[in-house]
């Protein structure tokens, strides 16, 4: 977090957190709600300048609950997650992963797969989404525990079952679990529409 943000922290440390004013989409686009419309589904508007997207990208964390935000000075931001708090993209040698904000992922601890075939993973960074045109190559890279093929393993995979698999990105044997969508908010750890702290009364 930049030390400025850190700093008006400190010096006006009671500012209430807002929600409704910014969301992050499914691609990893920054959107932001003029009419504070995020909770209620809102499209928003894309935020496309790279000096407030990197802002945003240094300054983004999480609370105890799980609920992600923006800290924008004194003033935290929740977020609403279309798909979870990061999307997750390869680097070039199509194994390696990095979030939407820029930040390397080290490692892997599980991985989740959706209904849809949508892949997740849980991160030293964070929960994320794998971005779906990445999703075809970590499969290439990815191998049960005995060598066998992952992609046509998980293919028959039933909700509530799992695998055993190996993968360049995590440092040793890790699970992929076959889930719901209902069900990610609550295996990665994270809430999708966070709704700001009531201010308690005088």
């Amino acid at each position: 977090m930049d030390a400025s943000v850190l700093q008006a922290i400190a010096r006006w440390p009671n500012v209430p957190a807002v929600a409704g004013w910014l969301s992050l989409d499914r691609a990893g686009r920054w959107r932001l709600h003029p009419k504070g419309d995020a909770r209620q589904g809102g499209a928003g508007d894309p935020i496309t300048n790279p000096g407030i997207l990197a802002f945003i990208g240094r300054n983004y964390d999480r609370d105890e609950q799980g609920r992600w935000f923006f800290q924008n000075g004194p003033q935290r931001v929740f977020v609403r997650l279309d798909a979870a708090p990061f999307i997750l993209r390869t680097g070039a040698d199509g194994v390696s992963l990095h979030t939407h904000t820029g930040l390397s992922v080290n490692e892997v601890s599980a991985w989740w797969l959706d209904q849809a075939d949508q892949l997740y993973a849980s991160t030293d960074a964070g929960p994320g989404m794998v971005e779906g045109r990445d999703v075809a190559a970590l499969f290439e890279a990815m191998r049960l525990e005995d060598g066998g093929d992952a992609l046509a393993a998980a293919a028959a995979l039933q909700p509530g079952a799992a695998l055993r698999v190996r993968h360049p990105a995590a440092h040793d044997v890790v699970l992929l679990r076959r889930v719901l969508a209902a069900e990610l908010e609550t295996g990665l750890g994270f809430i999708a529409n966070p709704a700001a702290d009531v201010p308690e009364g005088p």
